[in-house]
């Protein structure tokens, strides 16, 4: 006797949703493939339209007509500049510098006993806030930042009597959502400007020139506010609705993670993955030390930048808009992370010669091996984008048509955010994303007045505020599991509707305070306006 199938009830609006968007995102090629298979679009759209006679008017004047890749010029360009397209890849250089620079910060534990040091001292009311401030600060530790911070601050709210899962959701919220903002100088920002540069490189006599702090002004700004902000929503939004849900406080017995904590891993545990909330007096004195290296570290940069005849003061003794102060940014986070990593590890014994700085140098590197892989293609596809001219096509083109809609303001920079938002849904990884737009953007905005730096400070705030609402985001995989130890049956959906009020919160206050920043005529960073000068 067959037994009678018992129908299954039909998945919410929700669920259906959601899983058309993680199959969608799932059908898309990784980085490497995706950047391939735009190099030969761009090809071959080259080639036709070199054959159909297209010409383009470039923005230093004259008219000059399209490059086929497909032709006898188009070949010896491509086998005569492989390498230095690579090579010369903006983002290339100052990627690894900076993240030589993290890595001994990071692997020494000196960034991890810093996020610690704050949660163990932070009074049980000043918690969520606390969480706010350290989750849109600790991209400094780029992706770790997304698995440390939310597993510290459930590990601190319950100890303090707190929920746990508050901690938890709301750690993961500001450090997703927030992820573009904070005081620090970051790989982000070494990796978009590269970007960016690379991109500009057809109106580069037009604009200012993009460094790693030309969205600096901006980016301290919503870090102020989007952490107070994340607080308030943990405190007032998030929490009471988890005790109105009755979420259990408490790992359920037996459920998947409930085993999951911040002690001890054993004699294999390293120094950047310690949960323990509070700080051995090792650790505490190596803090000490590395502050103390800091202050002197900064001591002695004053002394080459406060002089009126100081070496890194540019014509006349100014900063702005060039000078080797600027020039020397990346230098100086290199030595800001490296410095104070150092000392904090010798005390600590956690390097014990230099062989040890090698290693978590090495190391560091090791971990980007897949961006470099990447960014070989990359490179490619932005150089025959633009000795092509099919970028100044697009560009002239499209401000052309935007002219002619009379949608040429702010109004137009507020779509492009919302539009990278919704990319970013899909296309989780920010530099891929930003590698193809601001390929198209840049130039188009550029000759619509806009300066480059201006425009990736838009796309900064769609590609960051939804990261904590996309399925595609690997690291909500693990925020999940961990969660699961408080609610056995909760759901990708279930952290999505959690996190939604971060990321909508997060969209519009920063939406508004780079308006403020547009309409005021500030500067959003060093040098960079909103609006190409005359």
């Amino acid at each position: 006797m067959s037994e009678k199938k018992v129908p299954q009830a039909r998945p919410r609006l929700g669920a259906r949703v959601l899983d058309s968007v993680e199959r969608a995102g799932n059908r898309l090629p990784e980085p490497f493939l995706l950047f391939l298979l735009l190099f030969l679009a761009v090809g071959a759209a080259s080639a036709l339209m070199a054959a159909l006679g297209t010409t383009v008017d470039v923005p230093d004047g004259g008219t000059e007509p399209v490059r086929s890749l497909f032709s006898a010029e188009g070949l010896a360009w491509f086998t005569t500049t492989l390498v230095d397209n690579f090579i010369g890849f903006p983002p290339l250089g100052v990627v690894l510098t900076v993240l030589l620079g993290v890595g001994v910060a990071q692997r020494s534990g000196l960034l991890t006993a810093l996020v610690r040091r704050a949660f163990g001292r932070a009074p049980r009311w000043l918690l969520p806030y606390v969480v706010g401030i350290i989750g849109v600060s600790a991209n400094i530790m780029s992706d770790a930042s997304m698995i440390l911070v939310p597993s510290l601050a459930a590990l601190v709210f319950a100890a303090a009597g707190r929920h746990p899962v508050a901690g938890l959701l709301g750690g993961f919220a500001a450090a997703t959502a927030g992820f573009s903002v904070g005081p620090f100088i970051t790989g982000t920002d070494a990796l978009l400007s590269g970007i960016t540069t690379a991109a500009a490189e057809p109106v580069a006599e037009q604009t200012a020139p993009v460094t790693v702090v030309s969205n600096y002004f901006i980016s301290l700004s919503c870090a102020v506010l989007l952490a107070g902000v994340a607080g308030l929503l943990i405190d007032k939004v998030l929490e009471p609705a988890l005790e109105r849900r009755g979420v259990p406080r408490t790992p359920v017995a037996g459920a998947p993670g409930a085993g999951h904590g911040g002690g001890d891993d054993g004699e294999g545990e390293r120094a950047d993955q310690r949960m323990d909330p509070e700080l051995s007096p090792v650790e505490r004195r190596g803090l000490l030390w590395a502050g103390a290296a800091l202050v002197a570290l900064a001591a002695a940069v004053l002394t080459v930048v406060l002089p009126p005849d100081a070496p890194l003061r540019g014509e006349g003794g100014a900063f702005l808009p060039e000078s080797p102060l600027l020039d020397s940014v990346v230098f100086l986070v290199f030595l800001a992370l490296v410095v104070p990593g150092v000392v904090y590890g010798a005390v600590t014994r956690e390097i014990t010669g230099g062989g040890d700085v090698a290693r978590m140098m090495g190391a560091a590197v090791k971990d980007m091996a897949g961006f470099i892989v990447v960014a070989f293609v990359l490179a490619q596809f932005l150089a025959l984008f633009n000795w092509s001219r099919v970028s100044d096509w697009i560009a002239v083109t499209g401000a052309a048509t935007l002219e002619g809609w009379n949608f040429t303001g702010f109004g137009a920079l507020i779509a492009f955010t919302v539009l990278a938002c919704l990319i970013n849904i899909f296309v989780i990884s920010g530099s891929a994303q930003w590698a193809v737009f601001a390929a198209v953007f840049v130039p188009l905005f550029a000759l619509l007045g806009y300066e480059p730096g201006f425009v990736q400070a838009m796309f900064r705030v769609g590609d960051s505020s939804t990261n904590a609402i996309s399925p595609l985001n690997p690291y909500m995989v693990v925020v999940l599991g961990l969660l699961r130890a408080y609610e056995p049956k909760a759901g990708l959906g279930t952290v999505i509707a959690r996190c939604l009020p971060f990321s909508l919160t997060f969209l519009v206050l920063w939406t508004a305070v780079l308006a403020l920043f547009y309409f005021t005529g500030t500067p959003v960073g060093p040098g960079m306006e909103a609006r190409i000068g005359p």
